[in-house]
């Protein structure tokens, strides 16, 4: 297949900055094929790791880059955040998102309903690429990202910032449990839960949260792109999802972000 029928969704906030390249991929355009149809960009998924091979490397030439040089780290649901200056020359870190200033170097974020945040600072040539999760987002990536950031020279009212595809607060049901974690982290948090139709469920608006959390830490640039990853079958991969139809694994989306060389 060729790399040109590859669409990825666009920030138009970071469409904005020439400075870099960007997409939020879904599943189409790829070489998968069954529950994995097509674009899977996860090693960690049971696909054949040829063509998740040949899909990453589809992205990275659509982002402009040399296949080795589109790097992800190992997620584990964390808060911990990485800066690199060069593809990984062994195993990936154990991190939930990674920084640069190292043109050509495209960060890639995978997931399958978690929300992935996309950051550039194109004044001072800075970019970071997180996994929110609903644990990551709770205990602190968002900040530890931006943080490294102006570490690394970034200035907080520079940073733009876009959530891209991930589980809309519609498809987000969860327990009261799952509630009563955020709620003693902040009272506030109540106001990113809904109550559902059965028992002691809600839905959580995982956007809306990730969102607040970026205004808190003084990001005043945000995108939020609409696309339910759970709802949206034919376009992305999720876990929800997977979980409802019975499926034995899933494929994962991937976000990528690069300076342009």
């Amino acid at each position: 297949m060729s790399d040109a029928i590859l669409s990825p969704s666009i920030s138009s906030l970071l469409s904005k900055e020439s400075a870099i390249s960007h997409g939020f991929f879904g599943r189409k355009g790829g070489t998968s094929s069954g529950i994995y149809s097509s674009l899977n960009c996860g090693f960690g998924s049971n696909d054949e790791p040829l063509n998740v091979a040949q899909n990453r490397a589809k992205v990275a030439a659509n982002i402009g880059v040399a296949h080795r040089h589109l790097v992800n780290p190992y997620q584990i649901h964390s808060a911990l955040a990485q800066y690199i200056d060069a593809p990984f020359t062994s195993e990936s870190p154990k991190v939930d998102a990674l920084v640069t200033k190292t043109n050509g170097l495209a960060l890639a974020i995978l997931t399958a309903d978690c929300a992935p945040i996309l950051f550039v600072d194109s004044v001072h040539s800075v970019i970071g690429a997180a996994h929110a999760g609903w644990q990551g987002a709770l205990y602190g990536v968002i900040e530890t990202t931006i943080d490294l950031m102006v570490k690394h020279g970034a200035q907080r009212e520079s940073i733009k910032a876009a959530i891209g595809p991930c589980i809309a607060q519609s498809s987000y049901e969860v327990g009261v449990e799952y509630r009563d974690k955020f709620l003693a982290a902040d009272g506030e948090n109540s106001q990113f839960f809904t109550e559902a139709h059965a028992p002691d469920k809600y839905t959580f608006d995982l956007k809306a949260y990730c969102a607040m959390r970026l205004s808190n830490a003084g990001i005043s640039q945000i995108d939020i792109l609409p696309h339910d990853t759970c709802a949206m079958e034919k376009d992305y991969f999720s876990n929800r999802r997977r979980t409802i139809l019975g499926e034995p694994d899933y494929g994962r989306n991937i976000s990528v972000i690069a300076l342009k060389t």
